[in-house]
């Protein structure tokens, strides 16, 4: 309004130029004193744009909890250290980015101390009473499965997501009835009693999705010699190598239960497991355990796999329970980081860490744009004590460095610091210690055991060459166990190796430590807090980016999912 009104002013006082007539060019003046005085009284209105920040999601639909069993944050340091500057890294085509380290750009990361909890608790956890502790967000005890410090049944959060109308799942590359994923749909005295666990999972309807190893606890306990059931389960398309023996003590048989009694749909390979898509599934892919890190890296290289990846049955799950408008909750374990750990097992592990990335990417993929699910990865606890390390073996020759700082002198540093390329031996490594094990004596008695036979069997399966006098140190034994198996003798941490004749992988791994720049300290597992990974909407993840405990996780996943009042 106000660039009208001075615009007819300026327009009258040109023409007034033109024209003598005084009474007109008052009456123009006048106008243009109106103007002025018009322009003084008008309010201009400002309208600001105030910027409404959105609702915070503190509530999420799905929670997919990946557990690497022992993967503490020396493992995750090697996994890191491969994928990142590893001269041959199988990253290098992948901008040398592992899919954690996408979790933890794009989400939060924390910290998360482990121990059984409580007034009565310890310093140390196993995988029972850590699942446990993950599972209820209450202190558990140790080697307990789905019960708290004093005994009693706790409620899980995968029975509750099932009670609010969730579907569920259960992912793992060990055994269904072992420790970490029994801990979310069992409650057991102890973690030892898998038979009952695998009854107690298939009868209580609690699991969706089941998919992992450990179909010896689902057989019937003469499979070996009754030819009826042998024919039974290969009708159901179960290979001879999953029903090859059993750990019941009983002629049930869970599998056909399973099937006949309870819905669920059957998968023994890969190929089963591909074909099926239905909302109820229980794949079992292995007597005890699933193929090894290194074995899958084989396999996988000449399309020869015939059991599922990790990766695979991970997807696999994904796309069954996301069907559900109601959301799911699944728990997915990389458990043989663990297994590798127990052993000193550096390659193995690497190749076992490589495997979970895979399965970790997969989630990342569904979850990246999603909203409505919270992702978190961590660990039940750390195995092994490992880590890489500096020595006084092979060290370094002196070398001329351009530098102006050096003023002449050579580079050259009192100590074996550990090349690069260590990463990419440790990758390559053709089998695991327990495949050495296996090569000298397959039932591991070895009373006859010579130190060339130790030789040449660590010589065959890993990437190191060893003395006969690094051999007779493997060989070396000084108790009998109650099978009088010899049981291997340490100098050091003795008291730590307790799992009888296999630890003899220990030993392997002391006589080739020097090549790998890597130490061990023990054959169990440490306290050391575990890294935590969250991603997902930045209301919910932002309170994972502490130190906080694993109970206080449970916790926080449960009221994620708002089932914290579920009864």
């Amino acid at each position: 309004m106000n660039k009208k009104l001075l615009a007819v002013a300026v327009s009258a006082v040109l023409l007034t130029a033109c024209n003598n007539d005084d009474t007109r060019t008052v009456e123009v003046v006048k106008e243009v004193e109106v103007a002025k005085e018009v322009v003084k009284e008008v309010e201009v209105e400002v309208i600001k744009e105030v910027e409404v920040p959105p609702t915070a999601v503190t509530q999420v639909k799905n929670v997919i909890l990946m557990i690497g069993d022992g993967m503490g944050a020396q493992q995750v340091g090697l996994l890191e250290e491969y994928a990142r500057r590893a001269p041959n890294s199988t990253y290098n085509t992948k901008n040398n980015q592992t899919a954690l380290s996408k979790l933890a750009a794009g989400g939060h990361l924390g910290l998360s101390l482990n121990a059984p909890h409580g007034a009565n608790g310890s310093l140390v956890v196993d995988s029972a009473c850590s699942a446990t502790q993950l599972a209820t967000g209450k202190a558990s005890g140790s080697e307990m499965i789905g019960l708290d410090d004093q005994g009693y049944v706790i409620e899980t959060i995968l029975e509750k997501a099932k009670k609010a109308g969730k579907a569920t799942g259960l992912v793992s590359d060990t055994r269904l009835t072992h420790a970490t994923p029994a801990a979310f749909a069992a409650h057991q005295p102890h973690r030892s009693l898998e038979p009952e666990i695998a009854v107690e999972m298939v009868e209580s309807g609690m699991v969706d999705v089941m998919l992992s190893g450990g179909a010896r606890v689902f057989i019937p306990s003469d499979i070996k010699e009754d030819a009826a059931d042998q024919q039974i389960l290969a009708e159901l398309g179960m290979p001879a190598s999953v029903y090859k023996k059993s750990k019941r003590s009983d002629d049930r048989n869970v599998v056909v239960e399973a099937k006949d009694k309870h819905g669920y749909t059957l998968a023994f390979d890969k190929a089963q497991l591909a074909k099926t898509d239905s909302d109820k599934l229980l794949g079992l892919f292995a007597n005890s355990g699933m193929a090894d890190g290194i074995a899958y890296r084989d396999c996988k290289a000449d399309d020869s796999c015939t059991q599922p990846s990790l990766k695979e049955m991970t997807v696999k799950a994904l796309d069954i329970l996301s069907k559900d408008e109601d959301g799911f909750f699944l728990m997915i374990e990389g458990g043989q980081i663990d297994w590798a750990g127990h052993a000193n097992d550096a390659g193995w592990m690497l190749n076992e860490l490589l495997k979970f990335d895979e399965a970790v990417e997969a989630v990342h993929e569904w979850a990246k744009d999603r909203t409505d699910t919270l992702v978190l990865v961590t660990a039940d606890h750390e195995t092994g004590s490992f880590g890489f390390s500096y020595s006084s073996h092979n060290k370094p020759e002196g070398v001329l460095l351009p530098g102006d700082g050096m003023k002449g002198a050579e580079y050259k540093p009192k100590f074996n610091f550990g090349g690069l390329g260590i990463l990419d031996t440790l990758y390559g490594q053709v089998g695991t210690f327990y495949d050495v094990l296996g090569e000298v004596n397959g039932d591991y008695n070895y009373t006859d055991a010579t130190d060339q036979q130790w030789k040449e069997a660590i010589e065959k399966y890993t990437p190191y060459t060893v003395t006969l006098e690094e051999a007779a140190k493997v060989n070396a034994s000084d108790a009998l166990n109650s099978s009088n198996y010899p049981l291997p003798k340490f100098e050091d941490f003795s008291d730590f190796y307790v799992y009888d004749t296999e630890d003899f992988t220990a030993k392997i791994g002391r006589v080739v430590a020097k090549q790998q720049n890597v130490v061990w300290g023990t054959g169990t597992h440490t306290a050391a807090p575990v890294p935590v990974y969250a991603f997902g909407p930045a209301g919910v993840t932002e309170q994972f980016s502490t130190l906080q405990h694993h109970v206080d996780i449970g916790t926080k996943m449960i009221k994620a999912l708002g089932l914290q009042d579920a009864e």
